[in-house]
């Protein structure tokens, strides 16, 4: 589904990735796992297209994402949901409304809007907030909206970018066990986390970062640095 070949990427003469080869499979759960400017984040921002690389390709169902006009990003991202530790929801907006306004900015009909949300909310447990607003709810109930406005358009792959720095223990796992019934609902799902106790728990494969490189790629795995 994902395929990384040869991938570099510096910024200001800093290499963020050299080299970089990796495949990710459809339907997978796959943690991207190391130390802060590793280089997690800079893989997460050139499959979104984001970032473009300085050389190699970033192919997603043999698109080369690196080729694709600016003006067709948004169309990419219609295929990807994105969750980030900075949760950035509308705070004068509920959680219904912030997840409708993912299908609005798309042009999704009212009706359809009504009829969605509330399946969306309901699949990740808050169907009880929807009228809640994101200071009404706590931070695991908040990140639950971010993930639920990610599924909006159903995509085929969800990055959830350190989706638990700012959660305690018990609502991290939460969030992580969510992620997994997502997955196991058939999207590919792919977290990158400093998070050794909660990726050791999952038994996934975790794909270990150091200085821009892979240097563990283990099925079922361990956070190992």
């Amino acid at each position: 589904m994902i395929k990384f070949d040869n991938v570099t990427k510096t910024y200001n003469k800093v290499t963020a990735l050299k080299d970089l080869s990796l495949q990710i499979h459809k339907g997978e759960f796959i943690s991207i796992v190391g130390q802060s400017g590793a280089g997690k984040s800079t893989l997460i921002r050139l499959i979104i297209g984001e970032e473009r690389p300085d050389s190699g390709r970033i192919l997603i169902d043999d698109i080369d994402v690196a080729k694709i006009r600016r003006a067709d990003i948004p169309y990419l991202r219609r295929k990807i949901g994105v969750v980030f530790q900075d949760i950035k929801l509308l705070p004068n907006r509920t959680a219904f409304e912030n997840v409708a306004y993912a299908l609005e900015v798309s042009g999704d009909t009212a009706d359809t809007i009504k009829k969605e949300v509330p399946k969306i909310l309901e699949m990740v447990g808050l169907a009880d907030k929807a009228n809640s607003f994101p200071s009404e709810m706590s931070g695991g109930e908040r990140q639950r909206v971010a993930i639920a406005r990610a599924l909006a358009h159903n995509p085929v792959l969800l990055l959830a970018d350190e989706p638990t720095g700012n959660l305690d223990s018990i609502n991290a796992w939460d969030i992580i066990q969510l992620l997994m019934k997502i997955n196991k609902a058939g999207t590919t799902v792919i977290l990158a986390t400093h998070a050794k106790d909660l990726v050791n728990s999952v038994k996934k494969r975790v794909v270990t970062v150091e200085k821009g490189q892979i240097v563990y790629d283990q099925e079922k795995g361990k956070y190992v640095l």
